[in-house]
């Protein structure tokens, strides 16, 4: 997988860098090993420089893969913890799509079967 990182509105440090890899790599574990097209582009940045109660960071993600296009942006008061907010969305929302090919593969697998069955009688 290939995690591509931009910074907007602030300086993207190692540290920052280190972070999303370490927590948006943590995905490969949802995808398909064979899988060699997967791309991520993560986006973080600071939206304003205007707010009474601080900065407000936003994180995107938008996650390509195997034809799937998922995109999800998360935005709090802290950087890391809109990073985690993300991942998180970004991981179920992943989850959620494998579940649906899995329960239509079934049901088609099941209708098939119903279908043979009409034969036998």
């Amino acid at each position: 997988m290939k995690i591509n990182i931009k910074a907007t509105n602030m300086e993207l440090t190692e540290a920052i860098s280190d972070y999303i890899n370490k927590r948006v790599g943590g995905l490969e574990k949802l995808i398909d090993p064979n899988d060699t097209s997967v791309i991520a582009d993560v986006e973080v940045g600071k939206t304003t420089e205007h707010h009474q109660s601080g900065d407000l960071f936003r994180a995107e993600i938008n996650f390509h893969m195997a034809g799937k296009t998922f995109r999800v942006e998360e935005t709090k008061d802290d950087l890391y913890a809109s990073i985690d907010a993300a991942k998180d969305e970004m991981s179920r929302s992943i989850v959620s799509h494998k579940n649906k090919k899995q329960d239509l593969l079934r049901k088609g697998g099941a209708k098939l079967k119903d279908f043979l069955r009409g034969f036998r009688k």
